[in-house]
C-alpha cells in the first residue's frame, strides 16, 4: 500500500513539474511525456455542403507517467464553423474527455506508464473555419486544399499543432469520383467504394510536422514530369491549365537535382507540384508543394518560386525549427538557397543582384520595425513572415559563408542537414555544427546578427595628410551596439586598385595608406556584408 501511495505521489509531482516546464519559448504548451508517433486521418468530403466527417486514429508513445492527453482542435463558434467531437476512446483504457478552449482534453482511468503506447480514436465533424480551404478555383470548380501553416491544421484535424512533435501521417479521403486526390507520401489505394464515391489513401513513411501535412482535392490533370535520383516528380494542375501547367512546372526538376547534389539526399519519396487555392504564393507541404492558382501562366516564370519551396523540403520540412521564433532556420535557408541556385546556374552577378535587393528590404524593414531576427516578443505567428525571417536570415547565411569560406560553409550545411534530418533544431544546434566544422568560436557572429536588432551603420571618410605623405581611411560605426565584422574595401590610388579586407571591431577604425595621391574607395564591392552607408 505504501509503495502504491509513493508511486502515485511521484506521478503527481512529475506531472506538476512537467506542467511548470511545458511551455516553449514561443508560448505553446508542450507535452513533455507525450510523443505522437502516427496520425491516421479518415476524412469524408462532399459536394452537397462544406461539412467534413473525420475519424482520427492517433498513436501515442509515453516517456513519463501522465493521466492527461490533449489535442488541439477548434471548437464550434457562433457562426456555425468549427468542429464538434462525437466520441473519444482509447485502445487500452477507459477515459473521460471534454472539448473546450479549442482542445480535446482526455483523462485516463489510471496514469499511463512510461514506455507505454496507446491509440486515441476521435470521431468528429464540422465546417472548417480555416486550415482546409473549401472554395471554387478560378475556373469555378469546387476544390478542397489543406492550408495548415503555421498552426491552422487544428481547425479540422485533432493534433499537436506545433512543429516540435513530428509524426507520420495517413490521409484517407472519401470523396465524389470526379475529384483527384493528392497528399503527402505515396499512394497506397484508390478504390471505388460505391456509386459515385471513391476512397484514396496516401501514406508517409517519415515524420512530419502538422504545418506541412496536406491533401488536395480538385478536378486535376496529372502528369509524370520526370525523375531525379530515383525520386518521381509529378505535376498536378487544374484540368483547364493542363498545357501551361505541365510546361511551367517542369522547372521543378532543375532545383531538385541541384539541392540533392549540394546538400544531401532528397528527404521524401516523391515530389508533387500542385496548383492550389493556398493563401500564400507557395506552401511547402512535405513532398506535396501547393502553389497559388495564379502561378500557372505558360510563361515559364515560376522557377524562383519553385526553387524556394523545393529548398524547404530540406530545411523547414526535414530539418524543422523547434520553436517558432527560430523560423529563419526555415525561411532564411530557403531564401538563401534560392539565391545560391540562381548563382550557380546564372552567374555570380545574379547572387549579388539578389543580395542587394535583400539588403535594401532588410534596411527598409528595420526602419519600420527595429527588431532582431529571433524575436520572442512576436505572438502572432503570421507576423513571423517578415523580411527579418526571409531576407536577413539569408544575409546571415551569406555572411557566414564569406566568414568561413565555401568549403567549410557547405561542409557545415551538409552536416547540419544530415544530423537533424527528420528532427527538430534550434539556432544553437546550427551554430554548434558550424563551430564543429570550422573549429571557430561563432558566439559573437550568431549573437550580433540574430539576437541584436539592426546592422552596422557605417560612415566612411578619407583624410589626406600630404605633409606626412599618407592618407587615412576612416570607418565609423554610428549605431549603438558595436558589431564585429570584416569589410572588403576596393581602394584606388596612385594608378592602382587593391582589395583590402579590413577587420572592424571598434567605434572608429583607421586604415593608413602611404600615398599623397587621391584615394577613392568602394565599400563591399562584392556584396558580402549587411550594412547601411551613412551620410
Amino acid at each position: 500500500m505504501l509503495n502504491n501511495i509513493l508511486r502515485s505521489l511521484l506521478s503527481v509531482i512529475l506531472v506538476f513539474i512537467s506542467f511548470l516546464n511545458s511551455a516553449g519559448k514561443d508560448g505553446y504548451k508542450r507535452y513533455l511525456f507525450i510523443d505522437i508517433i502516427h496520425y491516421g486521418f479518415n476524412i469524408s468530403i462532399s459536394d452537397s455542403n462544406d461539412v467534413i466527417y473525420g475519424q482520427a486514429e492517433i498513436l501515442i508513445k509515453f516517456s513519463g507517467p501522465t493521466g492527461t492527453i490533449e489535442f488541439d482542435l477548434k471548437n464550434t463558434t457562433s457562426d456555425g464553423k468549427g468542429m464538434k467531437v462525437n466520441s473519444v476512446s482509447l485502445s487500452t483504457d477507459r477515459c473521460t474527455w471534454i472539448h473546450e478552449g479549442d482542445r480535446i482534453i482526455i483523462t485516463t482511468g489510471e496514469p499511463v506508464k512510461a514506455g507505454s503506447e496507446l491509440t486515441a480514436y476521435i470521431d468528429y465533424q464540422g465546417v472548417p473555419a480555416d486550415g482546409l480551404i473549401i472554395a471554387n478555383n478560378k475556373y469555378k470548380s469546387r476544390t478542397f486544399f489543406s492550408d495548415h501553416w503555421p498552426d491552422r491544421a487544428s481547425n479540422y484535424l485533432p493534433c499537436i499543432d506545433h512543429p516540435y512533435d513530428k509524426a507520420t501521417v495517413d490521409f484517407i479521403i472519401t470523396a465524389p469520383v470526379h475529384y483527384e486526390i493528392v497528399a503527402n507520401g505515396f499512394l497506397t489505394e484508390e478504390s471505388f467504394i460505391h456509386e459515385g464515391t471513391k476512397l484514396t489513401h496516401w501514406k508517409t513513411d517519415v515524420p512530419l510536422s502538422t504545418k506541412v501535412m496536406a491533401f488536395g482535392a480538385a478536378p486535376f490533370a496529372v502528369q509524370f514530369a520526370g525523375e531525379v535520383n530515383d525520386i518521381p516528380v509529378w505535376t498536378w494542375v487544374f484540368k483547364e491549365n493542363r498545357e501551361e501547367g505541365f510546361s511551367d512546372y517542369t522547372a521543378a526538376l532543375k532545383p531538385l537535382s541541384f539541392y540533392s547534389e549540394l546538400i544531401g539526399p532528397y528527404p521524401f519519396m516523391k515530389l508533387a507540384n500542385v496548383q492550389s487555392k493556398t493563401i500564400f504564393g507557395g506552401l511547402e507541404n512535405a513532398g506535396c508543394i501547393f502553389y497559388s492558382e495564379r502561378s500557372v501562366t505558360g510563361n515559364g516564370k515560376v522557377e524562383n518560386l519553385m526553387a524556394h519551396e523545393i529548398a524547404h523540403q530540406w530545411f523547414g520540412n526535414s530539418v524543422t525549427e523547434n520553436d517558432w521564433h527560430h523560423i529563419w532556420l526555415s525561411e532564411g535557408f530557403a531564401t538563401y538557397l534560392t539565391t545560391v541556385y540562381l548563382e550557380m546556374n546564372y552567374g555570380r552577378e545574379k547572387l549579388e543582384e539578389n543580395m542587394k535587393i535583400a539588403r535594401n528590404r532588410v534596411l527598409e524593414y528595420f526602419m519600420r520595425s527595429p527588431r532582431p531576427v529571433i524575436d520572442s516578443t512576436i505572438n502572432n505567428l503570421m507576423k513571423l513572415l517578415n523580411d527579418n525571417s526571409y531576407q536577413k536570415g539569408a544575409w546571415v547565411l551569406h555572411m557566414l559563408r564569406f566568414e568561413l569560406g565555401d568549403d567549410l560553409f557547405w561542409q557545415g550545411i551538409r552536416l547540419y542537414y544530415d544530423r537533424y534530418m527528420y528532427r527538430n533544431a534550434l539556432t544553437e544546434d546550427f551554430k554548434n555544427v558550424m563551430e564543429e566544422v570550422s573549429h571557430r568560436d561563432l558566439d559573437q557572429f550568431f549573437y550580433q546578427w540574430l539576437y541584436i536588432a539592426g546592422q552596422p551603420d557605417l560612415k566612411f571618410g578619407i583624410i589626406q595628410l600630404p605633409g606626412k605623405g599618407r592618407t587615412e581611411i576612416i570607418i565609423e560605426q554610428q549605431q549603438d551596439y558595436l558589431f564585429q565584422f570584416n569589410i572588403e574595401l576596393s581602394v584606388k590610388y596612385a594608378g592602382k586598385q587593391v582589395l583590402k579586407n579590413v577587420p572592424v571591431n571598434e567605434r572608429i577604425t583607421k586604415i593608413t595608406l602611404k600615398t599623397r595621391d587621391k584615394v577613392e574607395i568602394i565599400p563591399d564591392p562584392f556584396t558580402n556584408l549587411l550594412f547601411r552607408i551613412m551620410p
